[in-house]
């Protein structure tokens, strides 16, 4: 809330609804006029946070579709101008809690994974599906496992596999031992959650549609929870704060671009011991924030005149 500076009657887009705590937050400190926007693709999470947020009434418009429908659906519903977007990405609590949305290994459920029940691909269909090389390439892709071609092959051999808690054991004997943390399967499961829901695809669309739907001054704030999410967010947030974004050796800019964004945050922010203790899953979390720069306001960038690169900085 901080980075996000609430002010009475603002208005949020909360990309990433889930049980609406973020909302809640947000309209408290906007009362007694302010409004949120939520976007979720879980039917269960969209009706619990309407359910639980039922108090703020109209300042709370729920949409059950991806986030990166926003930069359409936001203006129709009024939020065509906005103080803030927020997205907090990956999966809730509360779909790692229920076990038959597939999500954890620890407790067993079928391979689903998907965020919204009515598409029709499923992990199940990637794990049975794939060939042993495209399983490789995936894991390895969006899950960044160096061991890719090892769990593939043991995948392959054990097929058909319908269960999160199979899977979780295949992968683990395939794995060689390891004075990590984290389980075994942990990388796995989070290429295959990404390559069923299209993650980094949604994120690289959404993004620009955040830009767009910013009123001057407003802010940017996503909270990533590994390296391909804060890459995208992080390369965003950079070229958007630029006035040139031709190669460097290009002696006259012609592409035109100018800078929109200011970032506000040059190093993310993480989680402190406090709060890791209070909070696990924070451990991995990187909060990224930037602010719509006010109309004819000129920004640090690179200036190309003359066959000659020079560097312009903001006064």
């Amino acid at each position: 809330m901080d980075a996000l500076r609430p002010l009475p009657g603002g208005r949020l887009i909360d990309g990433t609804l889930g049980a609406g705590g973020h909302a809640e937050a947000w309209l408290e400190a906007t009362g007694p006029d302010g409004r949120v926007l939520g976007f979720d693709r879980d039917a269960s999470a969209a009706a619990m946070a309407r359910a639980r947020l039922s108090r703020f009434g109209e300042r709370l418009r729920v949409v059950q579709t991806s986030y990166a429908e926003m930069g359409e659906i936001a203006p129709a519903q009024g939020f065509g101008a906005v103080d803030a977007v927020l997205l907090d990405l990956g999966f809730s609590s509360l779909q790692i809690g229920d076990p038959g949305r597939g999500f954890a290994f620890r407790r067993d459920g079928p391979l689903d994974m998907r965020y919204d029940v009515r598409q029709p691909l499923t992990a199940a269909d990637l794990v049975n599906g794939l060939s042993e090389r495209e399983l490789a390439d995936l894991i390895f892709r969006y899950g960044e496992e160096r061991h890719a071609q090892r769990i593939a092959r043991a995948i392959v051999a054990e097929r058909p596999i319908a269960s999160t808690v199979k899977l979780a054991e295949i992968v683990a004997r395939a794995m060689p031992r390891s004075r990590e943390r984290i389980h075994p399967a942990t990388r796995t499961f989070q290429a295959l959650r990404i390559a069923v829901n299209d993650e980094l695809g949604e994120l690289e669309r959404a993004l620009p549609q955040a830009l767009g739907l910013l009123a001057p001054g407003g802010r940017l704030a996503v909270i990533s929870f590994h390296s391909l999410e804060d890459r995208i967010v992080k390369q965003f947030m950079r070229r958007e704060s630029q006035d040139c974004v031709c190669p460097p050796r290009q002696p006259v800019c012609t592409c035109g671009h100018v800078a929109t964004l200011r970032v506000a945050t040059r190093r993310p922010i993480e989680a402190d011991d406090a709060e890791i203790a209070q909070n696990p899953r924070a451990r991995s979390a990187k909060l990224r924030v930037a602010e719509r720069a006010p109309v004819g306001e000129r920004l640090s960038g690179v200036q190309r005149q003359g066959g000659v690169g020079r560097e312009t900085r903001r006064r």
